[in-house]
């Protein structure tokens, strides 16, 4: 197999502002890009940030979610996060998301994510290289 350095991607979050994330349906969540796919022109690997009180509609996830709580807590459906806390979604799972307290979330989505209140449209997170 051939490797391809050029390929590498290096983010130092520290050095990267927070952007709010645009949505429909979403209020109080900031989003930092770290892996921006060019294939697919979207950000599977991401940093997440909830204002207190801040929530995502409810969801699909076609291809999984993968989540780690770096900060604070948060509530996928069912399930509430708390630091240091891990959950995997399985693809075509549905959930909504609240942080009471506010968070900061290490998410992982190989997939667009449905949004299934008022519209079945794709989201989509900032490309950074734009």
């Amino acid at each position: 197999m051939h490797s391809d350095p050029s390929l590498n991607q290096l983010i130092r979050s520290n050095d990267t502002a927070w952007q709010l994330l645009d949505e429909p349906g979403v209020s109080g969540v900031w989003v930092k890009v770290l892996r921006f796919d060019q294939t697919t022109m979207r950000a599977p690997t991401i940093l997440l940030k909830f204002d207190p009180g801040a929530t995502y509609p409810v969801h699909s996830h076609p291809g999984g979610e993968e989540i780690y709580v770096i900060d604070g807590d948060i509530q996928l459906g069912k399930d509430h996060l708390r630091a240091g806390d891990y959950l995997y979604t399985a693809p075509h799972n549905i959930h909504a998301v609240k942080s009471t307290g506010g968070c900061v979330v290490l998410v992982n989505v190989p997939q667009a994510v449905e949004i299934l209140r008022n519209s079945s449209s794709n989201t989509s997170l900032p490309n950074p290289n734009a």
